[in-house]
């Protein structure tokens, strides 16, 4: 049950699914592997769409894509790729499909030269998260400098659908920042 005299961010007000998202997950950090590349992969999806249209999906989309296991992703064969594009339980976009499998391919890669995807995208942070302070949602960019950074450094990689917005969305999802506004009750949690 979500408690509803909390005072939230401004944003994730339409829905309990939303406001349980923006209680108990966004911003803060996350440093495995498999959680990441979720978020990476639903950010992804995201792309041109809302964020609660695939958190409405997210459930399908675990299932679809094996409970994001990328090892197993990165080995989709076509077959695969055809059962996804006919899976209406997920958003069915045939370039993001097949980005989520040369991603996955690149987030080996990733893993392979830092050991840890974690290591090497909380590198851009130094491990910290960066805290923002915004006092409203105005104040929150949808871009910044270091996701434009991020990106480019993503997209040499051969990562796919990593504008600088997707990947400030990411950052935020998985706490490499924290925009939080100065009212939410999320902030008293540090």
């Amino acid at each position: 049950m979500v408690n509803e005299n909390l005072i939230r961010c401004g944003w994730c007000s339409s829905s309990d699914l939303y406001k349980k998202y923006h209680d108990e997950e966004w911003g803060v950090p996350i440093y495995d592997d498999p959680s990441i590349f979720e978020f990476l992969i639903l950010e992804t999806f995201q792309a041109g769409l809302s964020w609660i249209t695939i958190l409405n999906k997210r459930e399908n989309f675990r299932t679809a894509f094996d409970h994001f296991d990328y090892k197993k992703i990165a080995q989709y064969p076509e077959e695969k790729i055809e059962s996804l594009l006919q899976d209406t339980g997920i958003v069915r976009n045939k370039l993001k499909i097949r980005a989520t499998i040369s991603n996955a391919q690149a987030f080996l890669k990733v893993q392979e030269e830092f050991g840890t995807f974690s290591d090497y995208i909380w590198k851009f942070t130094n491990g910290n998260p960066i805290d923002n302070n915004p006092k409203t949602l105005k104040d929150v960019p949808s871009t910044t400098p270091l996701s434009d950074e991020i990106s480019n450094d993503l997209k040499k990689r051969g990562f796919k659908f990593v504008g600088s917005t997707v990947i400030y969305a990411h950052m935020q999802a998985t706490g490499m920042v924290n925009d939080h506004v100065e009212d939410c009750f999320t902030r008293k949690r540090k």
